[in-house]
């Protein structure tokens, strides 16, 4: 996998220019679900852990070769660079398979037609399907995308690389609970310091207070409807 570092690749997709488009603070909190911390600095100095290697995991809705170019994508949208892991440590195409068997089920013929046009278009642009295309090449063709110049997409092509964007950034932010931010390298990499119920004085008096590390699903009052139920309080194997 390659990273922006490569001072020859296209800048269109780098995490640069992804965050200069979202705003690093307010995707997290929009995507989590969580409320930033009043009063404090929270987001001035990441807090960037290791990444653990990737999980391999069964595939829920995509095909195995649907799977293999979307990580590809995600690794492209979000690379690994000297800041952090990208969004295959965060584990987004998972979020993404799963989310497609749910709340993003509408947008599962979408995919299937994005990800066959995409090995299309670059097999006939560079001559591979976008998988086996060296990082540069996969960065070229995703501008392409973005710039709405790539074609065999429906409706367009900038309609499907921004569907993937979006959901990449979902599954690379998002409270863990929904399959994506593996081991929170999402809100280490933005230095958000995770849920909180409420805000001490002194954590108010902090610059940025001390990561809590958990699912806001992981709260006692997720756990204690769960248990009055007889569930598993909604949390998925």
């Amino acid at each position: 996998m390659g990273s922006e570092t490569d001072s020859d690749a296209p800048r269109d997709v780098s995490r640069r220019n992804l965050f200069r488009q979202v705003g690093a603070a307010g995707a997290v909190a929009a995507i989590s679900g969580a409320p930033l911390v009043q009063g404090t600095d929270a987001v001035a100095q990441p807090h960037v852990m290791p990444a653990a290697p990737p999980q391999l995991e069964a595939l829920e809705t995509l095909t195995a070769a649907e799977a293999d170019t979307l990580e590809a994508i995600v690794a492209r949208l979000i690379p690994s660079d000297d800041n952090g892991p990208s969004a295959v440590e965060a584990r987004a195409a998972h979020y993404i398979d799963r989310a497609l068997t749910g709340p993003l089920r509408g947008s599962r013929d979408a995919y299937a037609a994005g990800l066959a046009a995409i090995d299309v278009y670059a097999q006939s642009s560079k001559g591979a399907a976008f998988a086996k295309l060296a990082p540069r090449d996969q960065d070229a063709v995703l501008t392409d995308m973005e710039k709405n110049v790539a074609t065999g997409f429906a409706p367009n092509a900038a309609t499907f690389f921004n569907l993937v964007r979006t959901h990449t950034i979902q599954g690379t932010f998002c409270d863990p609970y929904y399959g994506g931010n593996a081991n929170f390298v999402g809100w280490d990499l933005i230095g958000y310091p995770g849920l909180r119920m409420a805000v001490g004085e002194d954590e108010q008096r902090l610059k940025a207070p001390q990561p809590i590390r958990k699912s806001a699903y992981d709260d006692a009052m997720f756990t204690l409807k769960g248990s009055q139920k007889g569930g598993d309080h909604g949390h998925r194997p």
